[in-house]
């Protein structure tokens, strides 16, 4: 018999005494059996946030039933914003991409190896450069050429996609193009991008030519939840390397994707395992 696999619960809430004590006397007091258990205090803003994960094999009730007890005894006294998990059901990711194939190939690669626990049933591009490596993986390319003048068009087939495949988050592995409003609104904290640069800093368009023209010193790469603001939704995960006067452009970008491949399946890996708690244009990543 397959065992039912584990529970995450995600909390937010204003700090107060006692949070962590009705929490783990709740699930002990229901026959959980506590696996993780992480917790962060912003002092700052006067918010608390944890991070529990159980097993299920053991657990005295259902989940919705759990939903309606941890409502009545916990949420609502103290105000929590809170989502309960279930790590048995893969998520269903999208993965849209140009003609830049680094990340592409490093995430199916990740995905076939089973290193990155999620079902692929569709990738997008706004060009044909991907599709026969697509189909040798077994997934099914949609071709969308995106323009300026058809954006609000292409945007409405995204979205229907996107719904046919039942897809719970998307990816932008190097997909060059703006995300529309309609699609950010319908997927909040749920479409991951990966940008070439240590954000802030270079945002927008040649990150690695502006970082030649300044000489810097470290180039870095940066994945992130997709907001309306370009380049500035709240930061999951980043990663540098150290470069020198030396370095041509060409360097920089063959360095840069090596980064840019761990930083985006790291940034996944994250969101998979519900570890990331976004609010006020941050987040918190529980290790």
């Amino acid at each position: 018999m397959t065992k039912p696999g584990n529970a995450v619960l995600l909390i937010s809430c204003p700090d107060k005494e006692g949070i962590i004590a009705a929490v783990t006397a709740l699930l002990s007091r229901l026959g959980a059996n506590i696996l993780f258990i992480d917790q962060y205090v912003d002092h700052e803003n006067k918010m608390f946030f944890m991070r529990v994960e159980w097993e299920l094999e053991h657990f005295k009730i259902t989940n919705d039933e759990f939903r309606v007890i941890f409502t009545h005894e916990a949420a609502n006294k103290y105000s929590m914003n809170w989502e309960l998990y279930l790590t048995e059901k893969k998520q269903r990711m999208a993965i849209f991409v140009s003609k830049y194939a680094h990340c592409f190939f490093d995430l199916l690669g990740s995905w076939r190896t089973g290193d990155l626990n999620v079902d692929i049933p569709v990738i997008v591009s706004n060009h044909e450069t991907l599709r026969e490596d697509a189909q040798r993986f077994g997934i099914e390319f949609i071709h969308l050429p995106v323009t300026a003048a058809n954006r609000e068009e292409m945007a409405i087939e995204q979205m229907k996609i996107l719904e046919k495949h039942e897809i719970d988050f998307v990816v932008l592995a190097r997909y060059m193009q703006i995300i529309p409003p309609s699609m950010i609104e319908a997927y909040p904290n749920r479409i991951i991008n990966i940008h070439h640069s240590f954000l802030p800093a270079f945002a927008g368009a040649k990150p690695y030519h502006q970082a030649y023209t300044r000489g810097v010193k470290i180039i870095g790469a940066t994945g992130h939840y997709v907001t309306e603001d370009l380049d500035e939704g709240p930061i999951i995960e980043q990663d540098i390397e150290r470069v020198n006067h030396t370095y041509s452009v060409e360097d920089l970008v063959k360095t840069g994707q090596d980064i840019e491949k761990r930083v985006l399946t790291r940034a996944i890996k994250h969101h998979v395992e519900r570890r990331v708690l976004a609010y006020n244009n941050r987040t918190v990543v529980f290790q």
